[in-house]
């Protein structure tokens, strides 16, 4: 499917930001939405935008996802081909203490951007998701095709209400969505209350770093390019009903619909031990460590199948680590002039 004018809700956030910078690299009209909220850093934000608003075609709209009037005026005006929703109230740990936070964004502006692709005949939806659905699930690696009704986190009910709300307008409307769950993304520009940044930052301050249950923890640490690539390419992958969707035994992973949910990961999870050796090695400096137990919503690790996603689109994450921590180091040196 070819595409040419492009909705990217969170346009300042991490994943936002360095996809509507490829967008607009490729020559793609790219309007820009996100409301600056403080959750972090807003100067952070606003230094990504000031770096996307250098670039032709691309414009930014700060509006809230929950003010349904802006919206409709947004895409009455734009006509958009493809939408894809990156804004939402991130991080499990915040979950526990804002709750509301999660249902304003990530429930009611996610139903109001529905309802604007419904009405304005959006192509294609695109959305994260995130890893966190799989929750209480063992099994590894996780697989779009197992269950995922038991989350530990206000955080991932509300992404997987997003599953479930994307998949009620696919069948009601006829809307084309897909899912993307997200591994642990990483890399320049990226969040500060995500593990990377916070232990960066705190070893060249020389302070100790949170090292969450002891230690015993592994992530599918995925790159911010190899995330940008994948998302790219599902954009202009329109999903198609599965022929072999059967109600006597659902797959959650496909649908009678069009509907596809995938994840993007690197499917070679990391250990955290491991991944904070490779820091230390790449900053020149050992971290102080504070152990400490696992975290209420927190999972002790995650890996993902990504099979769907290369068959769909023939693409695998491939940067190694090291390579991508690297990156992030000479970024953030760079951006705070360490």
């Amino acid at each position: 499917m070819e595409f040419k004018k492009v909705l990217v809700t969170g346009a300042a956030g991490f994943i936002g930001y360095h996809l509507a910078s490829r967008l607009a690299d490729e020559g793609k009209t790219v309007a820009g939405l996100d409301n600056l909220n403080a959750y972090y850093d807003v100067e952070l934000k606003k230094a990504r935008l000031r770096r996307l608003e250098q670039k032709p075609g691309f414009s930014f709209h700060r509006i809230d996802l929950e003010d349904r009037d802006a919206l409709n005026r947004l895409f009455a005006e734009r006509k958009f081909d493809v939408v894809v929703n990156l804004a939402a109230q991130a991080g499990v740990r915040y979950s526990l203490e804002n709750p509301h936070a999660y249902v304003d964004a990530n429930l009611v502006g996610f139903v109001n951007l529905l309802e604007c692709c419904r009405h304005f005949n959006v192509s294609h939806f695109v959305f994260a998701s995130s890893s966190s659905v799989y929750g209480a699930n063992t099994k590894m690696p996780f697989s779009v095709h197992d269950n995922v009704d038991h989350p530990v986190s206000l955080y991932a009910a509300s992404k997987k209400a997003n599953e479930l709300m994307a998949h009620t307008y696919s069948h009601l409307y006829g809307m084309r969505c897909t899912g993307l769950r997200f591994f642990t993304v990483y890399g320049p520009w990226g969040r500060p209350d995500m593990a990377l940044f916070l232990f960066t930052r705190a070893i060249l301050e020389g302070r100790p770093i949170q090292v969450f249950n002891h230690g015993r923890m592994q992530r599918d640490f995925t790159y911010i390019d190899d995330i940008i690539e994948g998302v790219v390419r599902v954009m202009g992958k329109l999903p198609e009903p599965d022929p072999d969707w059967s109600g006597e035994s659902p797959d959650p992973g496909t649908s009678y619909t069009s509907y596809r949910v995938y994840n993007i990961g690197n499917n070679r999870p990391e250990k955290l031990m491991d991944f904070i050796r490779v820091l230390e090695e790449i900053l020149g400096k050992q971290a102080e460590k504070e152990y400490l137990d696992l975290q209420p919503g927190d999972v002790p690790a995650t890996c993902a199948d990504i099979d769907d996603l290369y068959n769909a689109v023939g693409f695998r994450p491939m940067t190694p680590i090291k390579e991508g921590i690297q990156r992030f180091v000479d970024w953030y040196r760079d951006y705070y002039s360490e």
